[in-house]
């Protein structure tokens, strides 16, 4: 059985942060993905590899232990191979360092393979809560199923109003429902739909990450909707009326007299709604942008030059 090197797996240095080992999965996982890479066993290896490299290191509590467990490694293949005299000599470390040591019971061979993840995993984290190879009768324990993630794009629309999205995944068709006031990087959970278990184990779960596409007319803030409304400059000088889009249809919005590039003004309760707060909602920010008279005629010139000397 072969040391798995996580890290490298991923692409990541040893200090990596977990927000830099997470990113490093989700654009590997994106790449490998058996949707995107039909009939490729080569490409279905490599997933399933980096699934489980993020399960151990991307989770705290696994990668502690992981890390702990590279020195020990080293101990064991410096024994040879020989299981008796590494559990040996790895129970002695523990006691004279006063910390943690591995050991296991009954015939190590049972402790590997069978999960979809390498003998490796199995070994050391394979048990949705089972440490080290502490065990009895361990062909018999119950491991839970590794957990999946997956990105879903959705408009800014979908967020608004809530909708119901179907999809497939590994051949199996999905369902996932995506409320009002959804946002960009949420995780939606579907209990069971991970991979299987091992010895009965329960399976793991699918986690949907919402990803929020852009949108052509509004930018999102929190909660408020901001868009950027371009005014003409005898509106902005004298004031006027302007047509502002919403979620729900256009209103008109009253400009000011010398209103400047810049200059917001808010429609309340016109943004995104409030996730979890039924009837409440952000509000939307109109940001305005004055702009210039191009290719003046001579006329409008001199007329301009009339304004200026008024002004004068």
């Amino acid at each position: 059985m072969n040391y798995k090197d996580y890290y490298k797996l991923l692409g990541v240095k040893k200090d990596a942060s977990q927000k830099e080992i997470k990113k490093a999965y989700r654009k590997l996982a994106a790449k490998y993905h058996p949707d995107k890479n039909k009939n490729n066993k080569a490409a279905e290896e490599k997933f399933k590899e980096i699934n489980e490299a993020n399960e151990v290191i991307g989770n705290v509590e696994k990668r502690k232990k992981y890390d702990n467990l590279g020195s020990n490694w080293e101990a064991y293949q410096q024994g040879g191979g020989d299981w008796e005299k590494y559990a040996q000599q790895n129970q002695q470390r523990g006691r004279r360092s006063g910390g943690q040591s591995f050991t296991f019971e009954g015939d190590p061979s049972d402790y590997f393979g069978g999960s979809g993840r390498s003998s490796f995993f199995d070994a050391f984290f394979g048990g949705g809560g089972a440490e080290g190879f502490s065990s009895q009768g361990g062909a018999q324990r119950k491991f839970r199923g590794q957990s999946i993630e997956a990105e879903m794009p959705i408009t800014l629309l979908e967020a608004y109003q809530g909708s119901k999205r179907t999809f497939e995944l590994s051949g199996k068709k999905m369902r996932v429902t995506i409320k009002q006031g959804s946002y960009d990087g949420q995780r939606l959970r579907i209990k069971g739909k991970g991979h299987a278990g091992r010895n009965g184990g329960p399976a793991g779960d699918l986690f949907i990450i919402l990803k929020m596409q852009p949108d052509n007319r509004f930018q999102r803030m929190g909660d408020d909707l901001i868009y950027k409304a371009n005014i003409d400059l005898y509106t902005a000088i004298l004031g006027g009326k302007i047509e502002v889009p919403t979620m729900t249809g256009s209103v008109k919005m009253p400009i000011q007299k010398g209103s400047e590039t810049g200059k917001t003004m808010r429609i309340k309760g016109k943004g995104m709604p409030k996730y979890g707060k039924e009837k409440e909602h952000g509000h939307l920010l109109i940001k305005l942008n004055v702009t210039m008279p191009k290719e003046l005629t001579d006329k409008e010139e001199e007329l301009f030059k009339k304004l200026q000397a008024l002004r004068k």
